[in-house]
């Protein structure tokens, strides 16, 4: 596997690759790391977080029985008493973004003054180059230059906290607080595979993509980060077809905003992204989609709202305060009369600086394939709230990582229920809810939503992940 970063990648001895200023194993990216120079300022940040890293395994524990007590205060002053006597223990978070339109409920609390009316004024949204930098970010956390939480693909909290992805595999507790949206990625195809049309079927390419391979240039299918959603989504919709991602292809990272420039270079064959990338290569007539990904997997949980879990810990309140403004982002960023609007904002040169047209259409549910199919009014179009869209059902984090085990990157064995019961707060999210005054049909009854069914008839029972396992035919175990 290949990182990509501004085009290029530069091969090292031992099978390693360098990339902006990173050093790791080509086969291995949790062996990524910075290898420029280190100030002695730098160095110091890092030996603190090494040694804040054991403290906050300690201390993530504690975070649950201060937020419980937290939600016990509030029982007892139906009034809002304590609302009116403590306000947030800091006004501040820095929190990360990459350019992608599952983004927008951070940007929308921000230009919008949502994070402002619920006490917390001075929060910083910053944009991250990828999800590699996101992760370092969040190592370092806002007191050494990185970032307290961000939008993050939904499995890389559980990778972090495990410490799969980080350097020296040291573990960062990371907390689940909020997803940000359902459905609207998608995967597509290079221009050269315009005649065959790939759609739900990706056994439709598994022809041209082997004589590639015999002619020793195998196919290649991007994905933004090991083990995220997209990657995810790319390996279930190419194993469906019958192609082993690992076998049949070369899987590469690229980030996001670099998607559409690297296809018209043909840095790859395919790949999956958000939204607007897509969108973009198909106004660019670079390509075409083959499949929106709610088409595998309909009202499928994508991006999540995450923060460091010693943060959490420490400002309880400014915690709910974020989900607060979040939750009335995702609200106003769901009607259909505020879409128009989102866009433009989105769009903007600081945050996304993309045009308003690459975001609009799909943003409502107007979508051009690029393949002659065309759909107005789809109902994959992305949400942001409606059918619990911002609730992190955690039998939903359940798949994410079954289907990381499938692919090798949690052990067979793992104890997928107390791995989320650690990551996944979703009472905490229900306590910002409540507190914010949400309708009580749009809060879940249980913190499941129980058996789900993917296009190709596989079903998922959050309650037995094995069943599921076994059912799939391409996957690194047995």
């Amino acid at each position: 596997m290949h990182h990509i970063g501004c085009f290029q990648k530069t091969q090292t001895s031992l099978g390693s690759v360098h990339f902006n200023g990173f050093t790791g194993n080509a086969h291995d990216p949790a062996t990524f790391f910075f290898d420029q120079p280190l100030t002695a300022d730098l160095q110091g940040k890092l030996m603190d977080q090494k040694n804040s890293n054991t403290i906050a395994r300690r201390k993530f524990l504690k975070a649950s029985a201060a937020l419980t007590l937290l939600s016990v205060a509030k029982s007892m002053f139906p009034g809002g008493a304590l609302a009116a006597g403590a306000g947030p223990e800091t006004t501040k978070a820095v929190l990360g973004f990459i350019a992608l339109t599952d983004s927008a409920p951070l940007i929308i609390a921000k230009e919008k003054g949502f994070f402002a009316k619920h006490g917390m004024p001075d929060v910083e949204v910053v944009k991250q180059a990828s999800w590699g930098t996101t992760r370092d970010n969040l190592v370092l956390g806002s007191e050494g230059n990185g970032i307290d939480g961000a939008h993050i693909l939904t499995p890389m909290p559980y990778l972090i906290s495990t410490g799969k992805i980080t350097q020296n595999n040291l573990p960062l507790p990371m907390v689940i607080l909020a997803r940000l949206n359902l459905d609207a990625q998608a995967i597509s195809v290079g221009s050269a595979y315009a005649q065959i049309k790939a759609g739900t079927d990706a056994g439709a390419l598994k022809e041209a993509f082997a004589k590639k391979k015999t002619e020793g240039n195998a196919a290649k299918a991007a994905m933004t980060f090991p083990g995220g959603t997209h990657d995810l989504w790319l390996r279930y919709w190419l194993a469906a077809g019958g192609i082993d991602p690992d076998k049949d292809v070369e899987t590469i990272v690229v980030p996001p905003p670099q998607m559409v420039a690297n296809m018209k270079v043909g840095t790859m064959d395919c790949f999956c992204v958000g939204e607007p990338w897509n969108a973009q290569l198909v106004n660019q007539g670079i390509g075409y989609t083959a499949v929106n990904t709610a088409e595998i997997w309909a009202k499928h949980p994508e991006k999540s709202f995450a923060m460091r879990a010693d943060w959490v810990e420490k400002n309880p309140i400014a915690t709910k305060a974020l989900l607060m403004a979040i939750m009335e982002a995702q609200q106003w960023a769901d009607e259909m009369t505020n879409k128009d609007e989102l866009a433009a904002i989105v769009g903007k040169r600081a945050w996304f600086n993309v045009p308003a047209m690459d975001i609009a259409g799909r943003l409502k549910g107007d979508y051009d394939y690029g393949s002659g199919r065309k759909e107005t009014a789809s109902p994959h179009l992305m949400k942001f709230w409606r059918d619990h869209a911002s609730y992190p059902f955690q039998s939903h984090e359940k798949w994410f990582l079954a289907e990381n085990m499938r692919w090798g990157k949690f052990a067979p064995d793992t104890d997928i229920s107390a791995l989320v019961g650690q990551v996944n707060r979703e009472d905490v999210w229900r306590a910002a809810a409540s507190e914010l005054g949400v309708a009580a049909a749009d809060i879940p009854a249980t913190k499941s939503r129980g058996i789900e069914i993917f296009f190709d008839g596989k079903v998922f029972d959050p309650e037995n992940p094995q069943t599921y396992l076994a059912s799939l035919d391409i996957k690194r175990f047995a």
